[in-house]
Formats: structure tokens, C-alpha cells, sequence
């Protein structure tokens, strides 16, 4: 056990956590996983990165989940245990520096999320919306490529975009939900001419749908009979944006 305090201590300096940050993590693991212990309290953490004390497997499978190691590596520093395994954790953490994925968790994370086919075929003329993978994501989660002559968000999300589909929120939000277009809301709709993807507007009884383009594009307002003419199939939750050649 000689060393591994420093070395967990590198590991976490290097992605420029703070011991509160790690806890804070490692709390929400404990939360979405429903299991106690998993969570690591910034003073234990202090103390086992100062006198290199004994931990558990189970903590250090969370500890190398936050600092983006594979586990195996950091297994290696801890002798064998009669513990039972532990549950595989899906990612959730990201470090506060910039780092280039070579390895781990995150690389392999980012790999499942954006298969290098969606980067190198060429993207669709019209918008349109991928199978679902339920090996790879949450069931809830679907994947759409923006279409080159969807012009609709162009320049926050260019034509040949890809973006990551939240299906379980599909609510048009009001006005007092954001504050600006970079957390504005962005919303993936079927219509019955094909897919589009912008920002949204609903009027007040709920009958009229407005798809809202980028401030920045030629595209026109387009208003729609809410749920007869277009139907919500999620928000956006994430984007993969290239330049198309």
C-alpha cells in the first residue's frame, strides 16, 4: 500500500478536483446507484492521500470512476479482497482541465456515444433520427444527425451535426426556464415533412407550436398544430458539431 495516498493525490490533482469535488461526485454516484457506499467524504479522502491508510475495493472502484482511470490500474495497488464485485458504473464524472481521451473510462465512453462512422460518412441531406442502441445508452436516450440543408440552428449546430436526444423530456419550456439562447432549451421534432431540431415556443393554450431558428440564420419562423402537425421527441442533451468539408 506504500504510495497510493501520493499516487490518488496525482490522480486528482490532475483533473484539478478539489477534495469537496470528489465528495460532491461521489455523492451522486451514491445517489443514482442507491448504494451508501459509494460515497467519500472529503476529510477520509485528506486523510487516506496523507498516511496512504487502507481502503476499501469499493472505493477505490469510485475513486478511479471519478478520476477517469481504468480500474484495473488502479486495482493493481490494492491487494486481492473477498469482496463482492461491484456494479459497473456508467459515466458520469468529467474533469474541471481539459484533457485529450487516450484511455479509460471516459475515452471508451466517448467512443459508445460517438462511433467513428457517424464522423466519417457523410451526413444526410435532411435531418433524420438514428435506431436506438440499447447496448450502448439508456433506453431513453437516442442519437439524430442534423441534416446539411436543416439550416434551422445554423451556427450554434451546424448541418452534419450530431446531437444526443433526452426522450424523457419532451415539456416546451416557458420563458423564465432560461436566460439566454446558450441554455435555451433546443428541441428534436417529427413533423409530417421529416425532422427538424431548433428552439421552441409554445402560445398559452397550448395549441400552436413555433419552431424557432437561430438568431443568426436565414430560416423563417415555422408555427404548427401542436401534437397534429409535430410531435416533440426530445431535447437536446448533447452535440457533436464538424465542419462539413
Amino acid at each position: 500500500m506504500d504510495g497510493i495516498g501520493v499516487k490518488l493525490r496525482s490522480a486528482r490533482n490532475q483533473w484539478g478536483l478539489t477534495l469537496r469535488e470528489v465528495e460532491e461526485r461521489s455523492g451522486a454516484l451514491a445517489q443514482q446507484s442507491n448504494n451508501s457506499a459509494y460515497r467519500i467524504s472529503a476529510s477520509w479522502l485528506d486523510r487516506i492521500e496523507r498516511e496512504n491508510r487502507g481502503l476499501s475495493a469499493t472505493k477505490l472502484i469510485v475513486l478511479a470512476h471519478i478520476y477517469g482511470l481504468k480500474t484495473d490500474q488502479i486495482l493493481a495497488l490494492y491487494p486481492e479482497t473477498n469482496e463482492p464485485p461491484t456494479p459497473q458504473l456508467a459515466p458520469a464524472s468529467s474533469p474541471n482541465s481539459t484533457h485529450l481521451l487516450l484511455e479509460g473510462p471516459l475515452e471508451e465512453h466517448a467512443r459508445l456515444l460517438l462511433p467513428e462512422t457517424l464522423v466519417t460518412d457523410p451526413p444526410p441531406q435532411d435531418t433524420m433520427l438514428l435506431p436506438p442502441d440499447k447496448t450502448v445508452m439508456p433506453i431513453h436516450y437516442r442519437r439524430g444527425i442534423i441534416g446539411q440543408r436543416d439550416r434551422t440552428m445554423d451556427p450554434m449546430i451546424l448541418p452534419g451535426s450530431i446531437v444526443l436526444i433526452d426522450t424523457q423530456k419532451r415539456a416546451i419550456g416557458s420563458r423564465r426556464d432560461w436566460t439566454n439562447e446558450f441554455n435555451r432549451p433546443i428541441y428534436f421534432l417529427f413533423t409530417r415533412t421529416g425532422y427538424l431540431c431548433g428552439f421552441c415556443d409554445l402560445d398559452k393554450l397550448s395549441e400552436w407550436l413555433t419552431l424557432v431558428p437561430h438568431m443568426l440564420s436565414f430560416e423563417t419562423n415555422k408555427r404548427l398544430r401542436y401534437k397534429h402537425e409535430v410531435e416533440v421527441i426530445g431535447t437536446v442533451a448533447g452535440i457533436f458539431s464538424r465542419r462539413l468539408a
